[in-house]
């Protein structure tokens, strides 16, 4: 099979002759929907910012830094 000569109207039904999506279609959304989450969950424990969205945030946004006063203009 050449892939420049390939026709996707005339040959992505064939992925059907296969998976019956009255029987299939669920499972795969429910999984394709779980691994989301999954990978999701993982990159939110990995990241830094798990820490922000932590049980303290109100403790960040409670320590707030005075600015210095800017220069006046000549």
């Amino acid at each position: 099979m050449n892939p420049f000569q390939y026709k996707p109207q005339e040959q992505d039904y064939r992925i059907w002759l296969v998976v019956n999506p009255a029987t299939w279609l669920i499972p795969i959304l429910m999984s394709v929907f779980l691994l989301g989450i999954l990978i999701h969950a993982f990159l939110f424990t990995a990241s830094p910012y798990g820490e922000y969205w932590g049980p303290d945030m109100g403790a960040a946004e409670a320590v707030a830094v005075e600015a210095a006063p800017a220069p006046a203009a000549e």
